[in-house]
């Protein structure tokens, strides 16, 4: 199976780098037919025509019946595809898909922007509450950045009441003292803090685009529209896409690795702030230092098909290199979301070669039911996969792209939803891209980062 990625512009379209044969549908095996006994003669065969006969006109008038008297039951509208509903055609299941009302989170985390206060936002409440720093501690910091979305804490303090300016009607909420977890029935809502400060606090950046307001429409993407988008080359070759997560990370896809697993780690090389490889010259890039595949990474289905790269020497952040957020916690990109993916693959699925130029696409988000139908995928996809792409294949991830970024914005910042993983083909219709649902890693991903810091 080839690994799979996934690019288009607004233009004639990106295709995807995907594993494909392992998971081809097999097709049904047609059973020769005898040509013994094909002929009768005698009253035996004239019998053997009666029966034949009766029979047929007991089917012909079964038939009738259930196409005249029985009830038909309801069918979907043509166009949708419900939750609960297995398509019975792929014509049926080609249609635009009705979203889902998104449930509003059980407790919510938010920093002003301008002085980096921190806000909380239970189910029960719809204001946002300032957080008391009594009982604030540096392992709870952590964990709201990360659930934010952000891959460590950088900075957290106490604000005094009195350096601020509130509203009166502001209200105010704590944890209790010794408390592990960030559950909604542990907050308490308060009109005042007792200590007379509040919490500051700084997550590490990302998910922005520094250059994202002079760029001009076209397929082939400008420097700075991706920053996170990396380059994995081993040797001057470029191999898979990558997304940058911190100075020293880059997330890409495990099958990558595997592919060239003997290679010596020495020849990896990390590219960033790219847009087009012409311009790479020899020896240039970060010099990949640890390379830590998921370990639960399947080469027969391409589960948990994730891997992080530790770089020797940290990346240099400016307008056209930048970090990606991960998801945040519980967050959710309901199907039809419209997200981008991007890479240097095959831009036909017919060429043998790669872009020279970085590309992108739109792609919206699928349901797993879909995909998982019949007709698409027929269940191939797990629980650590999502879908994206169009049914009919106008647009999709091809080689080259693999371990690529699928992000999706939410609130002006840009999330890794996706990591390009495999497909059927590139574009081809009923065979959207499938990729690595980032989500599902987000401790191994903290747990990694963490366990290799000084």
């Amino acid at each position: 199976m080839e690994a799979q990625d996934a690019e288009e512009g607004p233009g004639p379209g990106i295709f995807k780098a995907k594993p494909r044969e392992p998971l081809q549908r097999p097709e049904a095996r047609q059973q020769p037919s005898s040509r013994a006994g094909c002929w009768c003669s005698g009253q035996r065969c004239c019998a053997g025509l009666g029966a034949l006969a009766l029979l047929a006109g007991a089917s012909v008038g079964s038939w009738l019946f259930v196409l005249y008297l029985w009830p038909v039951p309801s069918q979907p509208a043509p166009g949708t595809l419900q939750d609960d509903e297995i398509p019975l055609s792929c014509s049926e299941a080609s249609g635009e898909e009705a979203l889902l009302p998104v449930l509003p989170r059980a407790v919510s985390f938010r920093i002003n922007t301008e002085d980096f206060l921190l806000e909380v936002q239970v189910r029960a409440r719809p204001d946002w509450l300032l957080v008391c720093h009594e009982g604030w501690s540096a392992v709870l910091g952590v964990q709201i950045c990360q659930s934010l979305g952000r891959l460590r804490l950088t900075h957290h303090k106490g604000v005094n009441l009195s350096d601020i300016k509130l509203n009166s009607s502001q209200g105010f909420a704590q944890l209790p003292s010794r408390l592990e977890g960030l559950l909604e029935e542990v907050w308490q809502s308060r009109n005042s803090c007792a200590s007379g400060q509040i919490v500051s606090l700084r997550c590490s950046e990302c998910g922005v685009r520094p250059l994202a307001s002079r760029i001009v429409g076209g397929q082939a993407a400008a420097p700075g529209r991706w920053p996170w988008q990396a380059s994995v080359a081993l040797g001057s070759r470029h191999t898979c896409g990558g997304s940058v997560l911190a100075p020293h990370w880059v997330v890409t896809a495990a099958h990558c690795m595997r592919s060239f697993r003997l290679s010596r780690l020495s020849s990896w090389r990390v590219h960033a702030g790219l847009v087009s490889h012409s311009a790479v010259r020899p020896h240039q890039g970060a010099v990949v230092e640890r390379i830590i595949p998921h370990p639960l990474y399947s080469t027969q289905n391409h589960d948990y098909d994730i891997a992080l790269l530790r770089l020797r020497t940290p990346l240099n952040f400016s307008d056209t290199v930048g970090p990606v957020c991960l998801p945040a916690e519980k967050q959710d990109f309901p199907r039809g979301s419209q997200c981008w993916v991007s890479g240097w693959g095959h831009t036909n699925p017919s060429h043998t070669h790669s872009s020279d130029m970085l590309q992108d696409t739109v792609v919206p988000l699928l349901s797993t039911q879909l995909c998982n139908s019949s007709c698409v995928y027929s269940g191939a996809l797990t629980p650590r996969m999502l879908c994206a792409g169009y049914v009919d294949g106008r647009a999709d991830a091809c080689q080259g792209d693999s371990g690529g970024p699928l992000v999706c914005l939410d609130g002006g910042t840009w999330h890794l939803v996706g990591v390009v993983s495999w497909g059927h083909g590139c574009a081809e219709p009923n065979h959207p891209g499938v990729y690595a649902k980032v989500a599902e890693f987000l401790d191994w991903i903290h747990d990694t980062v963490r366990g290799s810091l000084p």
